[in-house]
């Protein structure tokens, strides 16, 4: 009461639950401890995470890597399937395998979930599956933020992002710079449609053929939800084995804007990707998106992963290695292409032929 007798203005009465957010950090601190590493130092509550930094000193010129993304709308799926922890692994592997391109390890990483209302149990599962994504990425999570925007979003809107940092060697760095003509590019089979190009999905089978989240899909053996829902692989920790083994000139993490465009990040001025379509077959989730909403295969192959998630460029006599590392490590990996000069074509990547089956 104010000293007039009124109700005075709180936070609660503006729709932010303080306790219920305190709740939620309890809740979830057990899946926190799990995303560690020795150099983290301290634990859950504090205004900061702290790494030691001391571990790089095995380093002779040690390079920080960082990287910060998103989720997208594939956050929607999930809050209409009232699942919430798979997205934690779409995070982690936006984040980390972006990092892992250059050749870096993955070191750490802190997360920042915001929600229309603290829904505690939410929050701890949307925190669970980071955690999760970050042992699978070999990185800690040692730290994050849990942001409540009554009146911005609403009650059981939320959204994901997180930030990531990641060690390489100077001299050891993999990039356009070590590309050579001859070169092999080894692709490795996405999980699915992993955390892009959800917005043209969702026009397609929501707004266009009129679908529900729990239509059985025979194609996929399971639901529409499910499939949508399938977790973005992670491929850190198996970038870093195939550098231990094979001799890497290049990663590219196939995201949004698809696989050419992504090649042609790291593919240098003078040559040449030529990949050839016919090596592979992209999942039926794919085949669904273009026949549902007639998408033409350019739009598709611009806006989607196609069946690849991430690509190697090898040299071709490290290409059996390569693929037996990846093997061995239940990466599914085939040679999709080489790298040429460039010659007069003025794309650096084009892709060839027709998709197999």
């Amino acid at each position: 009461m104010s000293e007039s007798g009124t109700t005075g203005a709180s936070y609660a009465a503006a729709g932010v639950d303080i306790e219920a957010g305190d709740r939620a950090v309890e809740l979830m601190k057990d899946w926190v401890k799990k995303a560690t590493r020795p150099e983290v130092v301290g634990g859950l509550g504090g205004f900061a995470g702290l790494f030691d930094a001391s571990a790089l000193l095995r380093y002779e010129r040690p390079l920080l890597a960082s990287a910060t993304d998103g989720v997208g709308t594939k956050v929607d799926v999930a809050r209409q399937m009232g699942v919430y922890d798979s997205i934690g692994h779409d995070l982690v592997a936006m984040v980390m395998d972006d990092i892992v391109v250059c050749g870096a390890e993955p070191l750490f990483m802190t997360d920042y979930i915001c929600v229309g209302k603290v829904h505690p149990e939410r929050v701890a599962q949307i925190v669970k599956g980071i955690a999760e994504g970050c042992v699978l990425a070999g990185c800690a999570l040692v730290g994050g933020e849990t942001a409540e925007h009554p009146g911005l979003l609403g009650p059981d809107d939320f959204d994901v992002a997180g930030a990531g940092t990641g060690v390489v060697e100077a001299d050891r760095v993999l990039g356009p710079d070590r590309i050579r003509t001859g070169d092999a590019v080894i692709a490795m089979a996405s999980s699915g449609l992993h955390s892009n190009g959800y917005s043209l999905v969702r026009h397609v089978v929501f707004e266009r053929a009129g679908w529900s989240l729990d239509r059985e899909i025979p194609e996929f053996g399971r639901t529409l939800g499910e499939e949508l829902l399938e977790p973005t692989k992670i491929y850190s920790l198996d970038c870093l084995a195939l550098t231990r083994t094979a001799e890497v000139h290049a990663f590219s993490h196939i995201t949004g804007g698809g696989l050419a465009n992504n090649l042609a990040r790291v593919v240098p001025d003078g040559l040449h990707a030529r990949i050839d379509r016919s090596t592979w077959t992209p999942g039926p989730v794919f085949d669904l998106v273009g026949r549902t909403g007639d998408v033409a295969r350019g739009e598709l192959e611009k806006t989607l992963n196609m069946g690849v998630g991430m690509v190697a460029v090898v040299p071709a006599e490290s290409v059996d290695v390569a693929l037996a590392t990846l093997a061995d490590r239940g990466v599914d990996a085939w040679v999709a292409g080489e790298v040429t000069e460039r010659g007069d074509r003025t794309e650096a990547v084009a892709l060839t032929g027709d998709y197999a089956g």
